[in-house]
């Protein structure tokens, strides 16, 4: 800037980051990085302040799933460190590009007991593809640059810089902060990269190619791997190529829409059960998949794994492996198939089973969600919710959704018709993601309605971050399923209740009758309390016709719902 000669490390880092081209930032400010966080809104940046580091790492974490550049969480030292490792290994067990940014203690004091004092280098390495500290000024755009890229490249993840007290305050001149800046080249998520499959792919696509076409009973499955490589493209050309029903991962739902007549996911027990050759595409063979073993599939499958990290592929020890961006690899599967097609056809045995097991198991679904149960059940709001959803058109709203049995409901009953508007609990199962997920889904589509589908439980993890939604006016509807507890009330038998404290509430129990709905109004936006089919028809109608923030109580049955949702056997 004009008659600007030196600058300071706050301002530099800030830059740094504007040169990236990465242009928003998550996080909680405090000593020392209250400056940097002023600076990096000079430079473009735009900066959301949360009220606890979790929730906005929670945030950087889906920005970076959503747009495929590195979410940014700013967390200041020691506790704040700390507290921001949830955001950043949900980063790295989900393989979503982030990058957390924490400030440390003065250099020259470390070893001393100074404030927040921590080796954050140390706490870090369980959760991060790449950590580096800035020991000088001039280091800090070569970091910058490094952590960035990192964070994106093979299997995305997270990765960490640590800015000490001193070296943000540490000056530098102009002259030599463009220098070192001019190194930093704009970020290009990999969707926008070429399509350059590696040469020595192309035996393997036609192998890949073969066992499809020879298949009895071929299966497509998708995750959200696929989903960040923006692959829906030639996801949509294959199944049209091939006829091959395909089931999608719970945030891999959307990327073909759930009522595409090929979708297996209302017949998931007999396409995982009983298909022969599984082409996996941009999803891990784990929990969320079985470990892709008996009797969940068939003892004889034969996995075709499409994943961009070799080390995924090795340790999985599928009968092929694919190592590359799943919108590339899809790409020359089609290209491979074009040449001689092999449409399967309704009519065809395994796809005929599929289509007519899905429509039986809907309609079965169907005749449960036409009884409106009051107290309400979970079936019967959710339903509402779907509809209502549904209603919205194009853009699809983004449904963000935890807890146990409203998660586990809702992804049986709520439909995903366009790509990345589910966001769930993921490969780690994290619990208290639902206002992070719904502030970085505003920011990465503003022209999407937002609406979170939580649990009680769920909700109370970040509930004060509804004060965030109203005060960045975020187009965010929070639909509270209120049980009055985790999985419930009090479901203890009779002869649990003993013992000294046995007269205190039992571990899973809430307050009864919660007012969630006044907390939002308590900052200015609004809040509903429904009990019934009609004032939830309502809500909802009012609520997303306003798209201001919002949050609709819904009081349910808290018998309702079974222990740990869909996963007893863990419990």
């Amino acid at each position: 800037m004009a008659g600007e000669k030196k600058i300071d490390g706050n301002i530099l880092a800030a830059r740094a980051f504007a040169r990236t081209g990465i242009d928003h930032m998550f996080g909680v400010v405090g000593i020392p990085v209250t400056s940097f966080a002023n600076s990096a809104v000079k430079e473009g940046i735009r900066f959301i302040a949360f009220h606890n580091e979790q929730s906005a790492g929670y945030a950087a974490s889906a920005y970076g799933y959503l747009t495929g550049k590195p979410g940014l969480l700013l967390t200041v030292s020691g506790p704040g460190c700390v507290h921001g490792l949830a955001g950043l290994s949900n980063a790295m067990i989900n393989t979503w590009p982030m990058v957390m940014i924490s400030g440390s203690c003065d250099q020259a004091d470390v070893g001393k007991g100074d404030f927040q004092e921590l080796n954050q280098l140390e706490a870090v390495k369980p959760f991060v593809k790449f950590s580096g500290k800035a020991h000088k000024v001039s280091e800090i755009p070569a970091l910058v640059s490094q952590a960035v890229g990192f964070a994106a490249k093979g299997r995305p993840g997270g990765c960490y810089i640590d800015f000490p007290t001193d070296v943000l305050h540490e000056s530098i001149d102009v002259s030599e902060a463009d220098r070192l800046l001019a190194g930093i080249h704009p970020f290009v998520p990999i969707w926008a990269l070429p399509s350059l499959p590696p040469p020595e792919l192309k035996q393997d696509i036609q192998t890949a190619v073969s066992m499809l076409r020879q298949a009895q009973r071929p299966l497509i499955v998708v995750g959200k791997g696929a989903a960040y490589a923006r692959a829906e493209g030639p996801l949509s050309d294959l199944v049209r190529l091939t006829g091959i029903p395909f089931l999608p991962t719970p945030m891999g739902k959307g990327l073909l829409s759930e009522t595409h007549e090929l979708s297996a996911t209302a017949a998931r027990s007999l396409a995982i059960g009983q298909c022969d050759v599984a082409l996996v595409v941009g999803a891990r063979l784990n929990w969320l998949l079985h470990f892709g073993e008996p009797p969940r599939w068939a003892s004889d499958v034969k996995f075709i794994l499409v994943d961009v990290s070799r080390e995924e592929i090795e340790l999985r020890k599928p009968s092929l492996g694919l190592i590359g961006d799943a919108r590339v690899v899809l790409q020359e599967i089609n290209k491979e198939i074009k040449d001689e097609p092999f449409a399967l056809g309704r009519n065809h045995p395994w796809v005929g089973r599929i289509i007519s097991k899905a429509s039986e198991n809907v309609k079965k679904m169907g005749a449960v969600l036409a009884k409106d149960v009051v107290p309400f059940n979970f079936q019967t709001p959710m339903r509402i919710i779907r509809d209502a959803l549904l209603a919205q058109g194009s853009p699809a709203p983004i449904v963000v959704s935890e807890g146990a049995n409203t998660m586990d409901v809702g992804r049986a009953i709520l439909l995903q018709t366009e790509p990345r508007t589910r966001l769930d609990a993921g490969t780690w199962g994290t619990m208290g993601v639902g206002l992070g997920y719904c502030i970085a889904a505003a920011m990465a589509s503003p022209e999407r309605l937002v609406v979170a589908v939580e649990g009680d439980s769920g909700f109370g993890f970040s509930g004060l971050e509804v004060e965030t939604l109203v005060r960045y006016k975020l187009p965010v509807i929070v639909i509270i399923f209120n049980n009055g507890g985790v999985y419930g009330g009090d479901r203890r038998n009779v002869e649990d209740i003993q013992g000294p404290y046995k007269n205190d509430p039992a571990p899973t129990s809430f307050v009864p009758g919660a007012a969630y709905h006044t907390v939002m109004e308590a900052f200015g936006g609004k809040g509903y309390l429904v009990g019934t089919p009609r004032e939830l028809q309502s809500a909802l109608t009012e609520a997303f016709l306003k798209r201001n923030p919002a949050v609709i109580n819904v009081t349910i049955d808290p018998y309702a719902g079974a222990e740990s949702g869909r996963m007893q056997h863990k419990n």
